[in-house]
């Protein structure tokens, strides 16, 4: 076991001054931190941006976008009079409360605005990460039937309207005079006064979709209470305060840029960077010099990149604003935790949780002692277990399978339409979350991820389910069957490899590899493309039920490598 060599870097942290080392903590002494405490008027867009109005901080900076062609920044009054002409739009063509409404846009304010105005009104919002193809993009919208979608003309392409039945309006944000309306030309003629459609705190406020080991993705329903544990996670892990400015890298299409690049910032009233551009050590470190960001959430991926492109790069940079920097997605190497703090003289403090969770629940918190390899202890209000196929605690040092005791206030509502995959993360009963990972803990209350339980694929803190990538492979003509693994990579944490079973008459090998990635990606998504394809001439699987055994095409993959 590492030594916990990397101690807490300076004092006047948040979580000082309203927690002691130890002591319980109860969830609902948070309530008192929203208007609803009092007034019983419940919306998470009110939250994050009317109340910082109402409250005399319309002109602070909500928003601040940098890209290569632009840069420009919204304060709160002008995001919330903006999201209210989007919302009136959105009421205009029929929205109400309790719709789906999806968001397909790149990272851009435009993006936080169409995801507010729909939260404003009532309808449950679903952001969709800017690279998902057509079949991405139909299997969710399809799955919980939605009827609006919030797009840009470039995106139009993967949106295929015949096989989505219960779309019923896209909106465009560009200004055209087409058949398909534009919310951005219609919200300049919009009223900027809107009456917030009240909701309660169990009422749907975002769906986002995880892919698993089988089947498509299930869609992960979320409540508007989610804002209590997003708002002080947001206070004692990311530990922002009012004048800090804020970047967390994740688009909102993922989770992470949900509720920690959009909900958590916003609800603590700091300023939130948005990057428009593509990532490079140049552009990145310019960023952080340029909006002088303060507080940095980012993946493992990104920082093992900038370690390998920006050695030396930094020192020509001002970084001096850069106090605190997280990670997650997954695990944090040792190694780059060492590089960071030598390379930057901070600590990268690792934090664990899930689509389903709705918040972190373990992380490094800026208060302890970082060992590298571990991430971090349960923050307070969250119990943790390691139990054994029984769902017997085990003993420290000892690797099972990680529970949380089911009283958090973030997590998920439902998953849409699938009870019985809800009632599956509670197999020991109502009273622990089993996350599907696979750790143990140490006699410090220290948590150490070991693997997942199933099959899923974490490629640069992006969850792949495998059956959705080998039903997509099995579209291919060229392919009989088809079976996916993650495999170990040093950069990536792990990549898609692909094991297939051509169809007889098929010999351009080489050339179909590369056919089989592009098919993948432009039909699913690049992330889910896989970067290593093998042939073979048969799969292993099941006697009786068929099913192909990935655990034995890890094995193989082990031993070929």
């Amino acid at each position: 076991m590492e030594a916990a060599i990397i101690p807490p870097q300076s004092a006047g942290y948040n979580i000082e001054t309203e927690w002691v080392e130890g002591e319980p903590f109860d969830w609902n002494t948070v309530n008192a931190r929203f208007t609803w405490n009092t007034t019983g008027k419940v919306n998470m867009a009110y939250e994050c941006i009317d109340r910082h109005v109402d409250e005399g901080n319309g002109e602070r900076i909500a928003l601040h976008y940098l890209s290569e062609e632009e840069e420009f920044t919204y304060t709160f009054s002008e995001l919330k009079r903006e999201v209210n002409r989007w919302a009136n739009v959105l009421l205009r063509y029929g929205v109400k409360k309790g719709d789906f409404v999806f968001v397909f846009l790149p990272k851009h304010p435009y993006c936080h605005i169409a995801m507010f105005a729909a939260i404003k009104i009532g309808a449950v919002v679903g952001p969709l990460f800017e690279a998902f193809m057509e079949e991405a993009v139909k299997d969710r919208i399809n799955d919980c039937e939605g009827k609006y979608l919030i797009t840009e003309d470039s995106f139009l392409d993967r949106v295929n309207r015949e096989e989505m039945p219960s779309l019923s309006t896209v909106f465009t944000i560009d200004k055209t005079d087409g058949a398909i309306p534009s919310i951005t030309s219609e919200a300049e003629k919009a009223s900027t006064e809107l009456d917030t459609v009240w909701v309660d705190l169990e009422d749907g406020l975002n769906i986002h979709y995880t892919s698993g080991s089988t089947g498509k993705p299930k869609g992960i329903i979320h409540a508007h209470r989610n804002m209590i544990q997003q708002f002080q996670t947001g206070r004692w892990v990311l530990d922002l305060k009012e004048e800090d400015v804020y970047w967390c890298t994740a688009h909102p299409g993922w989770v992470t840029g949900t509720v920690y690049g959009v909900f958590a910032p916003l609800l603590n009233g700091v300023t939130t960077v948005i990057h428009g551009g593509r990532f490079s050590a140049k552009a990145w470190y310019e960023v952080l010099e340029k909006a002088k960001v303060s507080v940095w959430y980012s993946a493992p991926t990104a920082f093992r990149m900038l370690k390998g492109q920006s050695e030396g790069i930094h020192a020509h940079y001002d970084l001096s604003s850069l106090r605190h920097i997280l990670s997650v997605g997954e695990p944090l190497n040792p190694e780059v935790i060492h590089w960071a703090y030598q390379t930057w003289g901070l600590r990268i403090h690792d934090t664990w949780w899930m689509t389903e969770t709705g918040a972190q629940l373990i992380a490094n918190l800026p208060t302890r002692p970082i060992k590298p390899g571990s991430m971090g202890k349960p923050i307070p209000g969250i119990e943790v277990e390691i139990l054994d196929e029984e769902g017997q605690p085990l003993p420290p040092q000892e690797t099972g399978h990680l529970a949380i005791r089911s009283t958090w206030p973030s997590i998920m509502k439902e998953v849409w339409k699938n009870p019985d995959k809800f009632a599956s993360y509670f197999p020991f009963g109502e009273d622990w979350y089993l996350a599907g990972d696979l750790a143990y803990v140490d006699e410090e209350g220290y948590v150490f991820f070991q693997g997942r339980s199933d099959d899923m694929i974490n490629s640069s803190g992006e969850r792949i389910g495998p059956f959705e990538v080998e039903s997509k492979l099995l579209e291919h003509p060229a392919v009989r069957e088809s079976g996916v693994i993650g495999k170990p990579d040093p950069l990536r944490g792990e990549i898609v490899k692909a094991f297939i079973v051509v169809r007889d008459g098929y010999k351009d090998r080489d050339g179909l590899m590369e056919d089989l990635r592009r098919f993948v990606k432009t039909e699913l998504a690049g992330h889910c493309a896989p970067r290593e394809i093998e042939f073979i001439d048969e799969l292993p699987k099941t006697q009786i039920s068929g099913k192909v055994l990935r655990r034995e095409l890890k094995k193989r993959d082990k031993v070929n490598s």
